[in-house]
């Protein structure tokens, strides 16, 4: 009988991409495994299947895979953070550093009642500079985050450490070290 397979099995690794010297973590073939995409998506709510969770919310834009189907699991609503520019209702945004630049991301206005629970989604956590940018429209919006949920963390890269240290519950599924 073949050994179980682990979340990390269905990830695929290509060296060189978008630069040279970047391992990147591609995750789409583990969006078109089946039992890949499935196990990722139990164990992504399995933390949080308890709890209330009023809203999922995904950032761009492999968390809206992810999190479109945690919030369908969780039978509960979905809320995308979008480049900026993408939305087309009156938004707030945040800008956040990028590796080589900056960057702002989105989210309507009206997405989020104050008060209401929210867990975040995304497919990988680098130095958490994208989910740090959600977490505070969640938070201006007047949202609660139950916690953070990534399928990949790069712990070399700090994100984590970053989130944590905002007081963000985090739960990841595999970690790779090195960039």
């Amino acid at each position: 009988m073949p050994a179980t397979r682990t979340i990390q099995d269905y990830i695929r690794t290509i060296p060189d991409f978008p630069h040279e010297g970047i391992m990147f973590r591609d995750v789409t073939t583990l969006f078109a495994d089946p039992r890949g995409f499935r196990m990722a998506i139990d164990q992504l709510l399995h933390p949080y299947a308890g709890l209330r969770i009023d809203k999922v919310v995904g950032l761009e834009a492999r968390g809206f895979i992810l999190g479109g189907a945690v919030a369908h699991q969780l039978g509960t609503g979905f809320v995308p953070v979008r480049k900026a520019g993408k939305l087309p209702g009156r938004t707030i945004s945040q800008d956040y550093q990028l590796e080589y630049g900056n960057a702002t991301v989105e989210l309507h206005d009206d997405a989020i009642e104050a008060g209401e629970t929210i867990l975040l989604v995304d497919d990988l956590l680098a130095t958490g500079g994208t989910a740090e940018a959600g977490i505070r429209l969640i938070e201006r919006l007047g949202g609660k985050i139950a916690g953070c949920a990534f399928v990949v963390d790069l712990p070399d890269l700090g994100g984590r450490a970053r989130l944590e240290a905002m007081g963000m519950d985090v739960h990841v599924l595999c970690a790779f070290e090195g960039d």
